[in-house]
């Protein structure tokens, strides 16, 4: 369809970014929005943390950002976590040889349609999860929803679905205060003053949840409202910490899913005076650290099975479910960039703590890296790696999940014996630190060719900013240890 004479089309028509479906699915949020008498929609990507970022439109403003796209600028996605600009950006080729990223240059948000949801906790509130292009309609290369969109491509094309549950830890403390005298200020700020809302160690009391369930359930109706697919509330070992799992979905889905689930607990639990962290192991007297355990399997698009199901006692996993639980151990330290992302995170990583320290797998054993659930003929075999933190952003933790797999399956590899002794086992340690496991992805020739040199070279980039303003730092250790003593 031409556009009539003197009239430009907009962005969205004018670039083809949306088929005849999806067309329709934008024009129904159009009309949803009228509908429902919003007043505010909120138009939101994922940035590279995986935290959420974009901008607020009055309701007749969304209705046309909907077909025009929105600019935003792009510095957001070279951002490292204390949101500084980790590359010169006023410089030619803003520093790393992309004209598109100078002088902090816009680009365009597009609302997908199917993302669309009401806020239960913002009244006359929609929001959108948004994919990011260049001003000349070419996807941002460094958009990790993009990035997560092209390894299920590449699983497609092998004759696969990803498919996908949430095991998410976390902790909710009591908010004592937000810190925001000025001398508080900063890049980053001060942290909230917090408090337990329980202590010790009562892993699944029943007695504790009843103590938990009037800050819970804060959580569950506006969770359930959003049409996230909950399916337990648990309460873990440590104090103030824990457990929502969410049942498996397919595709986009159960990315998007904890994309939105973060941010909901972070906001909803704020409104009412309480602080929710995915931080992995907050620096509080008595705390565990918080995982996250990915469940994992394939399903063949030719006939909906599981891929993973073996055929017998002697085998209860399927040859593609071996090759791919090899890809993932095979790259467990490179990918460990992506599942623990943060210098935090590798606090977690110690022997007989339920948290893996090395590349193994076993049979049901929560102290492997992976565990193996189910077998021959359950339709619910699967593979929990417990190696990320609830930090990780989840389009690229999962991408490198597919992208390890895929390398298993298409070279054939084996995973070896089941380690009934993980912490004992001859396997390769997982990194100690983030600058380790950075790397070991820079070394990855598989993984550094899946997601593209240019996508590692971005990503390592950011991790180092964060890992130099660390090194920086004079820490509490060193001032006890050094400070009276020399």
């Amino acid at each position: 369809m031409s556009a009539a004479p003197g009239r430009r089309l907009p962005f969205v028509e004018r670039h083809g970014l949306r088929d005849a479906g999806q067309a329709a699915a934008a024009a129904q949020v159009v009309e949803r929005i009228r509908a429902e008498g919003l007043e505010l929609v909120r138009f939101v990507f994922a940035d590279q943390h995986g935290l959420l970022r974009g901008k607020t439109l009055v309701a007749s403003e969304a209705a046309i950002a909907m077909q025009a796209g929105l600019g935003l600028v792009g510095t957001t996605l070279l951002k490292d976590s204390s949101d500084r600009t980790a590359w010169p950006v006023f410089s030619p080729g803003a520093g790393f040889g992309s004209r598109e990223f100078e002088g902090a240059a816009d680009v365009l948000l597009v609302g997908d349609p199917q993302s669309f949801r009401l806020l239960p906790w913002s009244p006359r509130s929609g929001w959108i999860l948004c994919d990011a292009y260049f001003a000349d309609g070419r996807p941002v290369p460094f958009d990790t929803r993009g990035t997560y969109r092209q390894a299920l491509a590449r699983l497609a094309a092998a004759g696969y679905d990803y498919k996908v549950g949430l095991e998410v830890e976390f902790h909710v403390y009591r908010l004592d205060g937000p810190r925001v005298a000025p001398e508080a200020a900063g890049w980053p700020g001060e942290p909230p003053a917090v408090s337990l809302l329980n202590t010790g160690y009562r892993l699944l009391s029943e007695q504790r949840f009843d103590q938990l369930e009037p800050v819970i359930e804060l959580l569950r109706a506006p969770l359930q409202a959003l049409g996230l697919p909950l399916r337990s509330i648990e309460i873990e070992l440590g104090p103030s910490q824990v457990e929502f799992v969410f049942g498996a979905g397919i595709g986009l889905e159960p990315a998007d899913a904890m994309i939105l689930f973060r941010s909901a607990a972070k906001q909803i639990l704020r409104r009412h005076g309480y602080h929710a962290s995915f931080m992995c192991r907050p620096k509080l007297p008595g705390v565990m650290s918080s995982g996250w355990h990915l469940h994992q399997s394939l399903v063949a698009r030719d006939d909906g099975r599981n891929a993973f199901a073996g055929d017998g006692d002697e085998n209860p996993l399927s040859p593609v479910g071996r090759h791919f639980l090899a890809g993932l151990l095979a790259h467990a330290r490179a990918a460990a960039a992506f599942a623990t992302p943060t210098i935090n995170g590798y606090r977690r990583f110690r022997p007989n703590s339920l948290a893996p320290d090395r590349a193994t797998w076993g049979f049901d054993n929560r102290g492997a890296m992976v565990r193996v659930i189910g077998g021959a003929g359950d339709p619910g075999t699967r593979l929990e790696n417990r190696v990320g933190e609830p930090a990780a952003n989840p389009y690229l933790y999962f991408a490198s999940q597919i992208h390890a797999g895929l390398d298993g399956i298409a070279r054939r590899l084996e995973p070896g014996p089941s380690a009934d002794r993980p912490y004992e086992a001859p396997a390769a340690l997982l990194p100690r630190s983030l600058e380790e496991a950075l790397a070991a992805l820079h070394d990855d020739a598989e993984l550094v060719e899946a997601f593209g040199p240019k996508v590692i070279d971005w990503y390592t980039r950011i991790k180092r900013a964060e890992i130099a303003r660390f090194e920086s730092e004079v820490t509490d250790w060193e001032q006890r240890e050094y400070f009276d003593m020399f």
